[in-house]
């Protein structure tokens, strides 16, 4: 199995950036390196781009050894999401307290320079969640000439034209219903199809996505069992490699929902599988070693599944602790 890392939340007991080493056929928590408040990142190359999760928040850069080469300002409060650009040259991040999001030129080095910050605007009617914009997710398009954020104080994706590395004013793409609350998106690896989850409404919307960088719904279906009348909030969302199949978590019904991709990207609930613990915030699908990792927040556990040949999950009963865990990646 490969190694793995493991961000953390300090005021719900994490000590720093875990790493989850190869131990037979599943893994072992070993000693933290330092980085504390880290709730995601992505790496490329020898490099990884982390988001340290605080007012006035940090965007660091380490090797692959967790050893720190630069620690600079995120353009605003609370980063919770980070991407990099097809072609390295540009690494956009989502803060979501402040609701702005910025983005960096990447030198050859893999360091960052000077960011642009754009400003996103918007409110939605629950006023607890949704007083102003609240950037949640970040993402390039294939050919990199465009940057999708997904607000979900606004209720709105917005697209940004890009100049090399430098962000044009935020539009519209997509309005959410009022109050649905939109937190993740995804493209079909093949079609002109996107996915969104809506933490508040607790939906999959399906996107016909134009050349424009605009999207249209296509469908919206709950993401939790019917009949269900508890409290849950929809969080992280991902496709197979192949875009067969998609999978979605939900933090209070404490589930993983998977979805059947039919070969127009229409999508098709399969299964419900318990999360493992409690407050599922992230998973990391492997599908080379055929597991999903689910971050369980709240239990401060990483529940390791089976991927079966149809795309369904199945517990291993492999169950590692790690406090306050938010975010997985490969080591």
């Amino acid at each position: 199995m490969p190694a793995l890392i493991a961000g953390t939340y300090a005021n719900e007991g994490g000590a720093g950036l875990y790493t989850l080493a190869p131990a037979g056929a599943g893994w072992r928590v070993a000693a933290p390196a330092p980085l504390t408040g880290i709730s995601f990142g992505v790496t490329h190359g020898a490099h990884r781009y982390l988001a340290k999760e605080q007012a006035k928040g940090r965007l660091i850069v380490t090797d692959r050894n967790a050893r720190v080469l630069a620690d600079v300002p995120s353009g605003g409060d609370d980063p919770c999401h980070v991407a990099i650009a097809p072609d390295a040259r540009a690494l956009a991040v989502a803060n979501y307290s402040s609701g702005t999001v910025s983005v960096w030129p990447l030198g050859r080095d893999g360091r960052p320079g000077t960011p642009t910050v754009r400003q996103q605007h918007g409110t939605g009617p629950h006023t607890d969640r949704q007083a102003g914009p609240h950037a949640h997710w970040v993402g390039f398009t294939r050919d990199a000439r465009r940057l999708h954020t997904v607000d979900l104080g606004a209720d709105t994706v917005f697209a940004y034209d890009m100049a090399g590395a430098v962000p044009g004013e935020p539009r519209v793409a997509w309005r959410a219903p009022a109050g649905a609350g939109p937190r993740h998106l995804a493209h079909h690896p093949r079609l002109p199809v996107a996915y969104v989850v809506t933490e508040l409404g607790n939906t999959l919307v399906a996107l016909d996505a134009h050349a424009d960088g605009t999207f249209t719904t296509r469908t919206t279906q709950s993401l939790l069992p019917a009949g269900f009348a508890g409290a849950s909030f929809a969080a992280h969302l991902r496709l197979d490699a192949r875009g067969r199949r998609l999978y979605a978590s939900n933090r209070g019904h404490d589930s993983i929902a998977v979805f059947d991709l039919a070969a127009d990207g229409t999508p098709r609930l399969i299964q419900h599988i318990a999360s493992g613990g409690h407050w599922p915030r992230f998973f990391l699908l492997l599908e080379d070693r055929a597991r999903c990792l689910v971050a369980n927040e709240r239990s401060g556990t990483v529940a390791v599944f089976r991927i079966l040949p149809d795309g369904r999950l199945a517990a291993t009963g492999q169950v590692l602790a790690v406090p306050g865990v938010v975010f997985l990646d490969r080591a």
